[in-house]
């Protein structure tokens, strides 16, 4: 008996240990920028709402085994900014707000967790729903004093290596003084072939060796900055999805025994600045999209994947309830569109009907648009404020709003503040708190994120789990 009970206490144990001994092949690492706690939850409660019940339905990865919070204080202050908030996540060290993939001297060169794989023989993809040289993808492939200088930034992005990028587009793509070629140049001379959308990477793909896909030009056109938000897309639109499986496609290609890829949901933290929360909602079940792209991965290789989901900041501070114990949230399924994209659509309706732009017509659109008086109740104050912005329109008094992303019509920002008001969601800021962040984990290593860590130990535990490093390689 003592025997038998020994000889299933070893065989229990070195199951045990063949458990905590497994190293990913394949590693994932989502970063939902702005996405704090209350962001995830928001999006879970609105989709319980939606099917009449109250509580929450998980997202994909909100059913992940394995969670953590993490802390987002950069080197320089109490609120962290993308691009301190991502050379955290990216390389293991603190800098201060606006730097990238330096110490807070300005100098000292710190490397990513995507460089970690790279060094270690594994294909690499970093990509992104905003443009491929913003803040957070930077993080893991430059080295620049200021997030601003996009040239710069675009140029370390060829230097990396790194075998796929995905984005909408490079920001500044010319050298200001013109003595240099452009990025586009630039990349085709250093092997990468560029694609423009999902449907002309399929046909490019099989001969390429390293692959930059962006958005289609005529997208560009209209913006460059980011593709667009959930809410708004139209057929043809590249999206997170198609992102997320080209760099499987095509890292998996590249190397079939080990990659590691990083995808940013960039647009939820612009839609947070705005304070939209129905569009921030739709940001996030989008990234979960993505996220179940890579989980079907995970699903033909339990053994050998490991999923990492975090942020790099909580944006806009906000709080699931207002005035009273009740939640509203299904109230935000009758918003049709950002609320950008609403102020450019009421402009051009002005521009439609001329004269015939009467409150009237006002009533209506914003009934189709938001809900209003069909199935959200309005107050009398609110209905009020209507009018006043509608008058202020009309004898060319909108004085508009600002967001760090956007820009709106008084009128189109007003509508939006009244549906989250009624749908009983409040914000604390237009801009970064200093809210935990949640972390999420599956797969082979994934145990090993718990509890209250720091910002900073997610990729040195990323790389600790895949084989990349023992410790911290900038320590």
């Amino acid at each position: 008996m003592k025997k038998t009970f020994l000889t299933l206490s070893l065989l229990a144990f070195s199951t045990l240990a063949a458990f905590a001994q497994q190293t990913p092949k394949y590693v994932f690492y989502f970063i939902g920028d702005g996405m704090g706690m209350n962001q995830v939850n928001g999006a879970e409660t609105y989709m319980a709402a939606l099917d009449g019940k109250i509580g929450v339905k998980p997202l994909c990865f909100g059913d992940f085994p394995y969670t953590a919070f993490a802390t987002t204080y950069s080197a320089s202050n109490g609120i962290t900014d993308s691009a301190a908030g991502g050379t955290a996540l990216a390389t293991g060290c603190k800098t201060y707000n606006g730097c990238l993939g330096l110490l807070p001297d300005s100098v000292t060169v710190v490397t990513s967790v995507a460089k970690w794989a790279h060094d270690a023989g594994a294909a690499v993809g970093v990509s992104t729903s905003v443009s491929v040289d913003h803040a957070t993808p930077a993080s893991f492939y430059a080295h620049q004093d200021y997030r601003g200088k996009y040239y710069e930034v675009g140029k370390d992005l060829v230097a990396s290596g790194y075998e796929f990028f995905a984005g909408s587009d490079f920001l500044k793509p010319n050298c200001k003084d013109g003595s240099e070629p452009d990025l586009y140049t630039q990349c085709q001379n250093a092997g990468y072939t560029i694609a423009r959308g999902y449907k002309d990477y399929q046909k490019k793909a099989k001969k390429a060796d390293r692959m930059i896909m962006l958005q289609t030009e005529a997208a560009s056109k209209i913006d460059r900055g980011s593709i667009p938000y959930a809410i708004d897309r139209k057929k043809g639109d590249m999206t997170l999805q198609e992102i997320t499986r080209a760099g499987i496609n095509f890292l998996y290609k590249k190397n079939p025994e080990k990659f590691f890829l990083m995808v940013e949901g960039g647009k939820i933290d612009w839609a947070c600045h705005a304070n939209d929360a129905r569009t921030v909602i739709d940001e996030i079940i989008d990234m979960d999209d993505a996220v179940r792209v890579a989980y079907e991965f995970y699903c033909q290789h339990p053994d050998e994947t490991l999923i990492v989901i975090t942020a790099d900041h909580e944006t806009g501070g906000i709080g699931l309830g207002n005035t009273n114990y009740n939640l509203k949230t299904n109230l935000l399924r009758y918003q049709q569109m950002s609320a950008p994209l609403y102020s450019q659509h009421l402009s051009d309706l002005r521009h439609k009907l001329g004269e015939n732009f009467t409150y009237a017509a006002l009533r209506k659109d914003l009934m189709e648009n938001f809900g209003f008086w069909k199935d959200v109740e309005l107050s009398e104050y609110q209905e009020d404020q209507l009018q006043r912005a509608y008058d202020a329109i009309v004898e060319g008094k909108d004085k508009g709003a600002e967001s760090m992303y956007a820009s709106e019509s008084a009128l189109g920002s007003l509508a939006k503040n009244i549906l989250n008001r009624n749908a009983q969601l409040g914000w604390t800021s237009g801009a970064h708190t200093n809210g935990y962040v949640p972390v999420f984990a599956i797969g082979a290593g994934a145990e090993i994120f718990h509890g209250r860590i720091e910002n900073i130990d997610i990729p040195v535990l990323i790389g600790k789990a895949a084989g990349y490093c023992e410790s911290n390689p900038n320590k």
